[in-house]
């Protein structure tokens, strides 16, 4: 039977390897569980886990560069496809290693090519299917924290995290990592207020230098507001939400203000944040990715308050 595995994926500096080596240590705390981890990245140096497998050990970057004279860019698509073309026998054999019981954590490249016009990482995923890993995967986006502070970066990690979902068609779980850089606070507010045109309102209000207000008392103060605007004039159609925006929305362009209805009126990403230091984040997050794919069903969940029992 096939083992279960996390895909895990996110832009460059995000922390996916931070992430591997997070769930792989917390792992070891824990009874019964053991996590594998292999790295999928050519373009990788260095690691914090322990590499089970690493697609290096078939081709690299650095190679890629030096006899073919490409780019860093250039060179890690190269691999990727070489990847699919000549080494899907290689992967297989190695995934071949690992049995139902055990859970393998692929730490994949960041490049948002690979995820939209290039499809390699779709394709790489079929192949999974074909192997019989349907209903044992999971990908897992990692976010940086730090983008909650920036209504554009969120807007753009948001929508890198909905391609990659679409792109890939697999049960998705986003993961706001570095959570321990950024206030818990901050974390539990920007998470609490599903709305990307209310966070863009404050952001605005800030650099104009009319905000006196927290961030949390100006979003609520937001929220009613457009709640009683909205009482005061029922719409019909999502698109007539513009209508009873603030006036400055004007100042917006039209991109940015369609961005933000898709996110806000479909609620298509939402994030779990995740701070490496705290155990019971770890274990909140682990959980959640368990329970995804299934893994362990049977089992009783350990928390961690006691001894294990018998």
């Amino acid at each position: 039977m096939p083992c279960s595995l996390q895909i895990v994926m996110g832009p460059a500096g995000s922390g996916k390897s931070t992430y591997c080596q997070a769930m792989q240590s917390h792992a070891d705390t824990l009874p019964r569980r053991k996590i594998h981890v292999a790295n999928m990245d050519p373009a990788a140096e260095t690691f914090g886990y322990n590499v089970d497998f690493d697609i290096r050990e078939l081709i690299s970057v650095t190679d890629v560069m030096e006899e073919l004279e490409l780019g860093p860019n250039g060179s890690l698509v190269y691999c990727m496809e070489y990847l699919l073309q000549n080494g899907m026998q290689w992967f297989q054999d190695h995934l071949d290693e690992y049995g139902d019981d055990d859970y393998l954590i692929l730490d994949c490249p960041g490049q948002v090519e690979l995820y939209t016009h290039i499809p390699v990482m779709r394709q790489l995923v079929e192949a999974l299917r074909i192997w019989g890993y349907e209903s044992k995967m999971v990908g897992v986006f990692c976010v940086d924290a730090t983008f909650l502070t920036d209504t554009s970066k969120f807007l753009s990690g948001s929508l890198l995290s909905l391609t990659a979902m679409i792109a890939l068609e697999l049960p998705h779980v986003n993961v706001l990592t570095k959570c321990d850089l950024v206030s818990e606070e901050t974390v539990e507010t920007m998470l609490s207020v599903e709305s990307a045109t209310q966070l863009w309102d404050w952001e605005q209000n800030q650099q104009e230098g009319t905000s006196v207000y927290s961030i949390s008392d100006e979003l609520e103060a937001m929220a009613q507001e457009e709640e009683l605007q909205c009482q005061k004039r029922p719409t019909h159609d999502l698109s007539e939400r513009q209508t009873i925006a603030p006036t400055k929305k004007s100042k917006w362009s039209k991109l940015t203000t369609a961005i933000s209805s898709l996110l806000d009126d479909y609620t298509m990403v939402s994030f779990l944040p995740l701070n490496i230091n705290e155990p019971e984040s770890m274990n909140h997050v682990l959980a959640t990715m368990d329970h995804t794919i299934q893994f362990e069903e049977s089992q009783e969940v350990y928390t961690g308050d006691g001894p294990e029992e018998e």
